[in-house]
């Protein structure tokens, strides 16, 4: 009985080391899968190319029905969650997050820069917020004079609050891009380019607004840098 006993534990244990061997084996020949990229790096998603969406909206030059005016876009940001847009942005788009015992304004956090590739720790107050603005990626401006001017104000003000029309960005830079389309203004971060204009691309086709020829140029002209590049997920 005895001899049966050991041999017993001899073979559970040998099967309990054979185990984790196994399974590293099985793991090496069967990889988890990837999120397929192309040479260019940019992951594959089922969104449009860029390239292709850009092909479908219409180009004509900058048309107005009347003078742009900011508060055509509604007076600042709209409210939301007892909050506002511009702390619902920070808090997407900043690491390290601390809130304010509201649990909505954002009192300090990590911005990585798309813009400038620069890290820029936040802190909220007078003179220093300003360090990171949240900015339209589409100017509202350039919207006004490719479609919007058109539109109710309702639809101005949801484009001005829309999560894809914008980005968290170094204060700096976005007073440097003022109300410049593609052909104006370009990220320094060249890396980032392509995800910008490609942004830029997702608002004209998600509200109907159109690209001047100029703005069409300087968007092809990035993309050709990147030809997989597609459009940000909604």
């Amino acid at each position: 009985m005895k001899s049966r006993e050991k041999r017993r534990r001899v073979v559970t244990l040998l099967l309990v080391a054979c185990v984790p061997i196994g399974f590293f084996v099985w793991f090496a020949l069967n990889p988890p899968a990837e999120a397929p990229v192309n040479p260019q790096g940019v992951t594959v998603s089922d969104e449009p190319l860029a390239r292709e969406q850009l092909e479908k909206l219409e180009v004509k030059s900058h048309q107005t029905a009347s003078k742009y005016d900011r508060s055509e876009f509604g007076n600042g940001w709209a409210a939301w969650n007892s909050c506002d847009t511009r702390q619902k942005i920070l808090a997407r788009d900043l690491t390290e997050v601390v809130y304010d015992k509201n649990g909505c304004t954002v009192l300090t956090g990590v911005l990585n820069d798309p813009y400038t590739g620069e890290v820029i720790n936040f802190v909220r107050g007078t003179g220093t917020s300003n360090a990171v603005q949240i900015d339209h990626v589409v100017a509202l401006s350039n919207a006004w004079s490719t479609g919007a001017s058109y539109w109710d104000k309702t639809k101005r003000v949801q484009l001005a609050n829309d999560d894809l029309e914008l980005l968290a960005v170094d204060g700096k830079a976005n007073q440097q891009k003022s109300n410049s389309d593609a052909s104006g203004w370009l990220p320094s971060n060249v890396a980032f380019r392509c995800q910008y204009v490609a942004r830029q691309i997702a608002v004209k086709a998600k509200y109907v607004l159109w690209v001047t020829e100029g703005e069409k140029l300087a968007m092809n002209k990035v993309l050709d840098t990147c030809p997989a590049q597609r459009l940000p997920a909604p």
